[in-house]
Formats: C-alpha cells, sequence, structure tokens
C-alpha cells in the first residue's frame, strides 16, 4: 500500500499527476531508460502508475529509477515525476529494506570507521579479492568507484586552522562541507575555505552531521527525516542572518528541496536554511556580477571538461561554475552536455546497478578522456569518484581552479595530475 508521507506531499502528488499530459518528453531524457529494458521509464513509472499505488500494488522495476531527477527538471508542465518515484520507492521497500542498502546510505559511519584505517582501508577497497567477497556477501559491485579514504577529517584540520589575514573584512559565512567534505573529499573543503578567507570573509564551520540524502535515495525516510532536521539544527548554531556556502552538491539540493518534496519536512528551520544555503560556485559567481569578486586571477592555460551534475540541475542554479571557471584567463572549459555520469548516489554501487550506471555514464567518459584526459571538474563527491574511476583522470571540485588561480596553489603538472589520478581510482 502507498503511503504519502505528508499532507503537504499528498497534496503535492496530487497536483502533480493531474498535470501530466503523457508527452513522453521526460521518458525521453531519461539516462537509465536509453540503456536497459529493465527501467520502462519515469512516465510509466511515475504520474501513469501513481493510481494503482493509491490501492494496488507497486511495480518493482521502479527500484531501476536511479532517482537522477532529470524527469522532473524537463517536464513543461511542472510534474514532480522524480518525487513521485522516490515516495513510492520508500513504499515498495518498507518492511524489506536490504541491509546493504542501510549500510551503505551511512557515509559518516564509513568516514567515521574507515579514517582511523586509511592505510589499510584504501589497500582493501583495491583488492580484487577483497572485493569479489563484498560483491557476494554484501551486494556491492567489485569494480564499483569508492571514495578515496582519508586519515585526516576537515573537521580536524578546521580545529588547528589559523584564518588568513584580511579574513573577515567582507563579511561572515557558513561553511557546510557535507559528511563526504569531511571524510573523503577533505582537500576540497580545505581549497574552499582558503578561498573564501583569501577574498575576505570570515568563516565560521559548526559541527555538521549528514544530510540523510543517502537515506532518502534508498527509502529509509524515518532516518533521512531525523538526520535532516539535525543537520538543520547544527547549522543554526552560527547566527541564522548570515549566507550558508556549501561544496556539497547534492547535500544542498536535500536542504532546499528534497527534504521538502519527498521526505514530508515541513518545518520552517529547514525552510529557512536551505533559502540562505549557496552553492559555492553560485555565491562567488553572484559576488563577480556584482563587481565585488577580486579578479588578480593568474593564467592557466589549459582545457577541461566540466560536468554539471543531476542533483546541481534540479536546483534551478543553471552552471554556475562555468562563467565563473571562465574568469580564469586562457582557461577553457568544455561543458559535458551529458545528462548524468551513472553513479547516482550509491545506485551504482550496487550489484545488479552498476552495469547500468556504467552504460549511463560512457558517452561523458569518453569525452573526458577525448578532451581533457589528464583534469575534469565537477561539483559533487560521487560523481567525481566516478569519473575518476572510469576515466583514470583527476577530477576534482571547480573550486581548486579558483583556488590556484588566486596563487594559493599551484597548479600541477602533467605527472603529477596522472599521479593524483592514478592514486584515487587504484588505475
Amino acid at each position: 500500500m502507498f503511503e504519502p508521507t505528508s499532507h503537504e506531499t499528498v497534496q503535492l502528488t496530487k497536483a502533480s499527476v493531474d498535470q501530466c499530459v503523457k508527452c513522453t518528453i521526460c521518458e525521453s531524457q531519461c539516462p537509465v531508460m536509453a540503456v536497459t529494458p529493465l527501467f520502462p521509464g519515469p512516465k510509466y513509472i511515475g504520474p501513469q502508475a501513481e493510481r494503482f499505488r493509491l490501492g494496488a500494488s507497486v511495480d518493482h522495476s521502479l527500484d531501476y529509477c536511479s532517482s537522477c531527477g532529470t524527469c522532473t527538471v524537463v517536464c513543461p508542465q511542472g510534474v514532480k515525476v522524480s518525487e513521485l518515484n522516490g515516495i513510492a520507492r520508500a513504499a515498495m521497500k518498507k518492511g524489506h529494506m536490504p541491509w546493504r542498502d542501510q549500510l551503505i546510505s551511512r557515509t559518516t559511519l564509513m568516514g567515521v570507521a574507515l579514517s582511523p584505517v586509511a592505510p589499510l582501508a584504501n589497500a582493501a577497497l583495491a583488492s580484487k579479492p577483497i572485493r569479489v567477497v563484498a560483491e557476494k556477501v554484501a551486494g556491492i559491485h567489485r569494480d564499483a568507484a569508492m571514495p578515496p579514504i582519508q586519515r585526516h577529517s576537515f573537521q580536524s584540520w578546521w580545529r588547528n586552522h589559523h584564518s588568513a589575514p584580511g579574513a573577515g573584512n567582507r563579511g561572515t559565512v557558513v561553511f557546510f562541507h557535507g559528511c563526504a567534505g569531511n571524510y573523503f573529499e577533505v582537500e576540497t573543503s580545505i581549497r574552499a575555505v582558503e578561498v573564501l578567507e583569501h577574498i575576505g570573509y570570515r568563516v565560521l564551520v559548526p559541527k555538521q552531521g549528514c544530510c540523510g540524502m543517502a537515506l532518502q535515495s534508498n527509502g529509509l525516510f524515518d532516518t533521512a527525516r531525523s538526520w535532516v532536521r539535525q543537520l538543520v539544527a547544527d547549522l543554526d548554531q552560527a547566527p541564522r542572518d548570515l549566507p550558508i556556502v556549501s561544496t556539497a552538491g547534492s547535500c544542498q539540493g536535500m536542504l532546499k528541496h528534497e527534504a521538502r518534496l519527498i521526505l514530508g519536512v515541513d518545518d520552517p528551520e529547514l525552510a529557512a536554511v536551505g533559502a540562505r544555503t549557496w552553492d559555492i560556485c553560485e555565491f562567488l559567481l553572484d559576488l563577480a556580477d556584482r563587481g565585488e569578486l577580486p579578479l588578480n586571477l593568474r593564467p592557466n592555460p589549459m582545457t577541461v571538461v566540466y560536468h554539471a551534475p543531476c542533483q546541481l540541475k534540479s536546483q534551478g542554479i543553471g552552471h554556475p561554475a562555468v562563467p565563473l571557471l571562465r574568469l580564469i584567463p586562457q582557461l577553457t572549459v568544455v561543458e559535458s552536455g551529458a545528462t548524468c555520469c551513472g553513479i547516482a548516489g550509491t545506485y551504482g554501487l550496487k550489484r545488479e546497478k552498476y552495469p547500468i550506471a556504467r552504460a549511463v555514464g560512457q558517452p561523458l567518459f569518453d569525452k573526458i578522456v577525448a578532451v581533457s584526459p589528464k583534469l575534469a571538474v565537477c561539483d559533487t563527491e560521487t560523481c567525481r569518484w566516478q569519473l575518476r574511476h572510469h576515466t583514470g583522470a583527476q577530477v576534482e571540485h571547480p573550486i581548486w581552479l579558483l583556488h590556484q588561480a588566486y596563487g594559493l596553489s599551484q597548479p600541477e603538472s602533467a605527472s603529477q595530475t596522472e599521479s593524483s589520478g592514478s592514486a584515487r581510482t587504484g588505475h
């Protein structure tokens, strides 16, 4: 039986379904439907099947939806197709949730457990026999992209950090790093703080937990609701009139709309936090548009592919990294044009979905290898892991190039880039 998550979600669902005119635009753009017959498409599984969910059964092909959100973004009628599917998946899995899905949804737990033994953990993740056992026992594909385990967290770096001279001259911001930015993409979080301080901002970093995005996408709604509410309380430790700036592309979407539209969390505190949350490239580009961003940027004569991840597209902010990076002299930015990299958070880690995720991302992998095989940029963590794994390139957040352009770090040579890419991907 389909059980909506709140009164607001019920109203959203009904109104959204009524707006569907069966134009099939969502199906023409669905990256999963294009590569496998196992998923009949967002229109069929979403608004078309909704009337059956209200009193009958749920088609289990729904589980092959990757929750990339493309269907909602492209729908000309405003139907919340992806949101409908997310709610239905939670109802479908209620009472028989695979323990694998529960395990891989807890990113913070993985970080806490693996960081103290980072060298051993990375060696284990690079071991084919161990990965084969993990596939058979846990259902995590032996070749799936896994995050780089770091020895120290961002929060441990922050506790010993001293602000740069001049930080605070322009004001104060709150930095939201997300759990992946705390445990796995530590250098990205560090570079973000250093750029913000370099251009004159004092940075506050309250202790913060996970947003629950992975839990929500796997149908673990109750736990996801409690986690996102706790995150809102964490971020509210800082003054509530300050902008929240983030490098966690997926987590921003959780705060801005997914917790409300999918989980049914209708808290005014969540709404307030979401309203003042900025993607870091969006924040810096807004400064540039107002003539307030320092433009003493060093030239960088190279070409990079930029991939806009699905979770960023769903926030309706465009691709702010592209015009921002094009402010760097001599840097050529080539947009990927790809719909999705395939990983979709934890989707591409699963044994039965890994081949689909790889097929979805293959055109993007090919473009990176052809255009910028040494370095590419992307805003979200899991997408970077997927791209590193399948291309062998160094794939970083756009803030890395801004960090270099401000002279806060040196551009890496080709040999350094190859070494870094190999170390991260296991190639």
